[in-house]
């Protein structure tokens, strides 16, 4: 993740003097969300590798049949030209060029729902001003998957697993948030969600709201954060069908991670 320091001008030597000028870049770019703005303009959210989220007019776009041809549809991915302003205020839109429209994602309800969960994820985690290049390869790689037709449901949740810990919010797996022993993966473990992490059975008990988590769940965790979406089936996974309703659940009966 990295601040992103916007300087949209450069100076540039002019007979005597100096003036600034404005800078157009061209960046892949992930549209986010469209209104229209004015007469024949739209305001665009789309999301950049090194810029992050920033917002842009481009103007005329609606009436444009040249620099703007299809490239403007929620999820697809482009390269864009714009030009920056000072920090805070819209970019100007210059031209977009479509690179993938991602069409599945737009025919299927299932999959434009999961995609349009991504971007609010994506939204909240990176604000404005804040960008990470792994983020936008992750949210990219998880259209193409959709697109391709792989499970919907576990694309989705690898890509909350993935996204949550490039923002900083990854749950930790690795020890118990209260003694500090080390998890192996031997016995059952505690969502502990005040801290994010795990406990163990000798420091937490389960309940609805911090749920005991088997040695299988906590391994597909892992695996969703290093996994590729390649990988589509739910058995490259180790899941299994469950019981439950709450794949997070367990029988309290069951041998808990209590060993010293």
């Amino acid at each position: 993740m990295i601040m992103v320091d916007t300087k949209p001008f450069a100076v540039v030597p002019h007979g005597k003097g100096f003036f600034c000028a404005m800078i157009t870049e061209a960046s892949p770019a992930i549209i986010m969300r469209v209104k229209d703005f004015g007469e024949s303009d739209l305001l665009v959210t789309f999301f950049t590798p090194h810029k992050g989220q920033l917002k842009g007019v481009a103007k005329g776009a609606r009436r444009s049949l040249k620099r703007f041809v299809n490239a403007l549809d929620i999820c697809s991915l482009i390269n864009l030209e714009f030009t920056s302003k000072r920090e805070g205020s819209l970019c100007l839109l210059h031209s977009g060029k479509l690179m993938n429209p991602y069409p599945a994602l737009r025919s299927d309800f299932g999959a434009l729902s999961k995609a349009s969960f991504m971007i609010e994820m994506t939204e909240i985690l990176f604000p404005v001003g804040i960008a990470d290049p792994n983020m936008f390869e992750l949210l990219k790689e998880a259209f193409e998957a959709m697109a391709e037709g792989r499970p919907n449901g576990l694309i989705a949740l690898i890509f909350e697993a993935r996204a949550m810990a490039l923002g900083g919010y990854g749950i930790n797996l690795e020890r118990c948030a209260v003694c500090g022993r080390p998890y192996r993966g031997e016995g059952m473990a505690v969502f502990n969600r005040e801290k994010g992490t795990v406990s163990c059975l000798k420091c937490q008990e389960p309940s609805a709201l911090s749920p005991a988590m088997t040695p299988d769940t906590v391994g597909v965790l892992r695996r969703c954060r290093v996994k590729p979406f390649t990988n589509q089936r739910a058995s490259c996974w180790g899941m299994k069908p469950w019981k439950s309703s709450n794949p997070f659940s367990s029988s309290t009966g069951s041998t808990g991670w209590r060993k010293s």
